[in-house]
C-alpha cells in the first residue's frame, strides 16, 4: 500500500493503522498477536470494519510506534517521518528489511530448484 504524506490526514483510521502496521514490520497475524485479539480483529479494524476501544488503540499505537492521536486523525508525525528522525529506528528497519530480502532470496533458490527438477526427466514424476 503506498501513501504519500499529503494522503495520511485523509485516510481513515483502518488506513492509518495498515500503514503504521506495515511500518512497523509486522504481518496482521504479528500485529494482532503483540495486541492479544484476533487476525480477524485487527483485518476487520484496518478495513474500517469494526471499531476500536480506546484502551486498544493506544496499546495498539503504542505497539506500530506511533502516537493514538496520529492514529485517529491523521495529524503528528507519520511512520516514515518517525523513522527517518530516528537512527536506532532506522538501523532496525533496514536490518528488518535485509533480514527479509535473504529469507526471500533462500526461498526464491529453493523454488528454482524444485522447477528445475520438474524439468529434469531424471526426476521421477
Amino acid at each position: 500500500m503506498s501513501h504519500h504524506h499529503a494522503d495520511l490526514s485523509a485516510d481513515t483510521l483502518g488506513g492509518r493503522i495498515s500503514l503504521a502496521r506495515e511500518f512497523a514490520g509486522l504481518s496482521v497475524p504479528q500485529a494482532a498477536q503483540a495486541l492479544g485479539v484476533l487476525t480477524s480483529s485487527w483485518t476487520a479494524w484496518e478495513c474500517d470494519r469494526a471499531e476500536l476501544r480506546a484502551n486498544r488503540l493506544t496499546t495498539m499505537a503504542g505497539i506500530l510506534g506511533v502516537s493514538p492521536i496520529w492514529l485517529l486523525t491523521g495529524v503528528g508525525n507519520a511512520p516514515e517521518e518517525a523513522i527517518r528522525h530516528d537512527p536506532a529506528k532506522l538501523l532496525r528497519e533496514l536490518h528488518n528489511t535485509s533480514r527479509s530480502i535473504a529469507l526471500l532470496n533462500r526461498r526464491m533458490q529453493q523454488l528454482i530448484v524444485g522447477v528445475e527438477d520438474l524439468r529434469d526427466p531424471a526426476v521421477p514424476t
